[in-house]
């Protein structure tokens, strides 16, 4: 058999094969019709300044979540023990960065302290507000969208520590799917974010 037979056979082979096993798997997951994300009902007004000394700033750092908010999708609780996740539903980004972002948004709208994130904060932290997210999704016992933040209140000296939990619940509907429930959990974490806004207010 001539050399250049043998290998056109090889590779025909090999394409032949690589069809075959194309039909088993595939080289990546279908992507979502739709990303959600997290709107703040408050946003700072363009061209707003302000100023303030290093002990006035707040950095509000992204919290802490377990394992089941460590990915983009929507966890769903179905029992005390199982966790499932809602069908096409995926944000942007975690939730945890989605939701840090919104309490930073909606604190300089409603208050009148500096804020900073954490790519900011080693120039002048001033207090911080760091916590966990420690939950953000569906119960399937009620059809709510549910988020408990758990913050974390540090003063600029680090010498005094404030807890507060903070919690919201907003019905979803009969059908727990992607947009509804993205939905409600934005009205969820605005609900959140205009508490803590408020209590920061007054600290």
């Amino acid at each position: 058999m001539p050399h250049r037979f043998r290998s056109l056979r090889t590779s025909a082979l090999a394409a032949i094969g690589a069809l075959a096993l194309s039909g088993c798997f595939s080289l990546g997951a279908k992507p979502p019709p739709f990303l959600l994300t997290l709107d703040p009902d408050a946003a700072p007004a363009a061209g707003t300044a302000r100023t303030a000394a290093d002990a006035a700033t707040l950095t509000i750092l992204i919290p802490t979540a377990p394992q089941k908010l460590r990915t983009t999708r929507i966890p769903v609780q179905q029992d005390g023990a199982s966790v499932a996740y809602v069908k096409d539903a995926q944000w942007v980004e975690a939730p945890s960065r989605l939701f840090q972002r919104l309490l930073s948004e909606t604190v300089a709208a409603r208050t009148n302290r500096v804020v900073l994130d954490e790519g900011q904060y080693l120039t002048a932290p001033g207090e911080q507000l760091a916590g966990q997210l420690m939950e953000f999704g569906v119960d399937a016992r009620t059809n709510e969208a549910v988020v408990v933040y758990q913050a974390m209140l540090v003063n600029s000296g680090g010498k005094t520590v404030t807890q507060r939990r903070f919690e919201a619940r907003e019905p979803i509907g009969s059908a727990v799917e992607a947009k509804p429930a993205g939905e409600a959990l934005t009205r969820a974490a605005n609900s959140i974010a205009g508490e803590v806004a408020d209590w920061l207010g007054g600290a």
